[in-house]
């Protein structure tokens, strides 16, 4: 069977188990309900929360909004409740879309991945919600992997585009190659980050038509990003898996093209841990951000 074969049965395999008479999702466990939230297993990486407890505080006549979560490499579901637990406080139900290392390390397999999460977010489950993106760190590459679909074929994804009602995105790993290398380090392997960098410059060297040149293809499209819905970056400037310089720039690119973009930077934070670090300041940037957006009559303070 040739290359082109396998990767094909590999994605309709995968399909399978998402799609019901082609245009539905299904669930590969049952529901599971702890404290009030109902987690619905859709595979492996992609799990759909919703708060049960509680009526969501919608706007009259819309459908209740959607959060595409996309968590840092390695995050852990107590780590990733937190951020569920604010968004249900403000009405949305949580679909969160993980990232393996496998899908950054070979981008060809991200942008399947890719795929598969837009077919999600087209099918009958969800094609009416409004969307909120919030990405984490390489979570922002995984969505860079949907926007190359969209930017490939703008007419037949632009309802879902306008779908897309704010992005926000925090710690963003942004800059050079080497900025990957290190963040796949500290991620991965964080007591031996110098041997890691080594080994991923040279893994990025030996493939580079399929790998750093994929990243530099994939980084014009997010600068030039088909969703220009509003935006709101969480950075600081002693992250070392992101330029702030660059990023700034980015900022400034994207509101030239007419984005309503806002950001928060700290001197000093953490990597993907700002809402710790900062929890006021945090909160205060996002309720601002979401207030703005108009997309849930917002009752409580985050």
């Amino acid at each position: 069977m040739s290359p082109s074969l396998v990767a094909k049965r590999k994605v309709w395999l995968t399909y399978n188990n998402l799609r019901v008479c082609g245009s539905g999702v299904s669930m590969t466990t049952r529901p599971r309900m702890v404290g009030g939230v109902t987690a619905h297993k859709i595979n492996k990486t992609i799990t759909l929360y919703v708060n049960e407890s509680a009526a969501a505080p919608q706007v009259h006549g819309q459908a209740r909004p959607l959060l595409l979560l996309l968590p840092w490499l390695g995050s852990r579901p107590q780590g990733m409740a937190k951020y569920r637990d604010i968004y249900f406080k403000a009405g949305f139900d949580v679909l969160i879309v993980e990232t393996k290392v496998s899908w950054f390390l070979w981008p060809r397999w991200g942008l399947e991945y890719g795929a598969q999460v837009l077919e999600i977010l087209e099918s009958d489950k969800f094609s009416s919600r409004p969307l909120l993106v919030h990405a984490f760190s390489i979570g922002g590459y995984t969505f860079t992997q949907l926007l190359v679909h969209m930017s490939q074929d703008q007419q037949r994804y632009q309802r879902l585009m306008q779908r897309v009602k704010g992005q926000i995105y925090d710690s963003l790993v942004y800059g050079s190659l080497d900025h990957m290398a290190v963040g796949l380090g500290k991620t991965m392997f964080p007591q031996f980050v110098g041997l890691v960098r080594q080994l991923s410059l040279l893994y990025f060297w030996m493939f580079k038509r399929h790998t750093a040149d994929q990243f530099e293809s994939d980084i014009a499209v997010f600068r030039n990003s088909p969703v220009m819905a509003p935006a709101l970056f969480f950075f600081c400037q002693n992250d070392p898996l992101c330029d702030a310089e660059y990023l700034e720039q980015l900022i400034e690119h994207w509101r030239d093209r007419g984005v309503q973009v806002e950001g928060r930077k700290w001197k000093k934070s953490v990597h993907a841990c700002h809402l710790r670090e900062h929890p006021q300041e945090y909160l205060s940037a996002l309720e601002h951000f979401l207030s703005s957006l108009s997309l849930t009559s917002l009752r409580a303070k985050l």
